[in-house]
């Protein structure tokens, strides 16, 4: 709960923001395999949820959570292989088109409500 003298909390699509992950990893060997699978995981961990194959993303309430969840992103990089990561505001993110096909499917929504840890 904030305090007295705290500035309410801005939820404004401009302040949320979600943090992408996408990779490519090498998966030619069986230690290759391991560390992709290691990567992925702790993706996972940290709260992220596959939005395409080797494109994850995370709902982060504030720019500076977000950036905290890059360092731990950071942290766990793979040897080898090739990882980006990018930050776009809530409202950036609603202008998303997804398509199965040629069908168009509504975007992900934010989470219902937000996680305390």
């Amino acid at each position: 709960m904030p305090r007295c003298d705290e500035p309410p909390l801005d939820l404004s699509g401009y302040r949320i923001m979600w943090l992408f992950a996408m990779f490519d990893l090498p998966v030619a060997t069986k230690a290759q395999r391991k560390r992709y699978a290691q990567f992925r995981k702790g993706l996972i961990q940290l709260g992220f949820n596959r939005v395409q194959f080797s494109v994850y993303a995370r709902h982060c309430p504030t720019e500076d959570s977000m950036r905290v969840q890059a360092k731990h992103v950071r942290v766990m990089l793979p040897s080898e292989g090739e990882v980006r990561l990018l930050g776009v505001t809530d409202r950036q993110f609603a202008k998303m088109e997804s398509f199965f096909g040629k069908k168009r499917v509504p975007t992900e929504s934010p989470p219902e409500q937000l996680m305390l840890f």
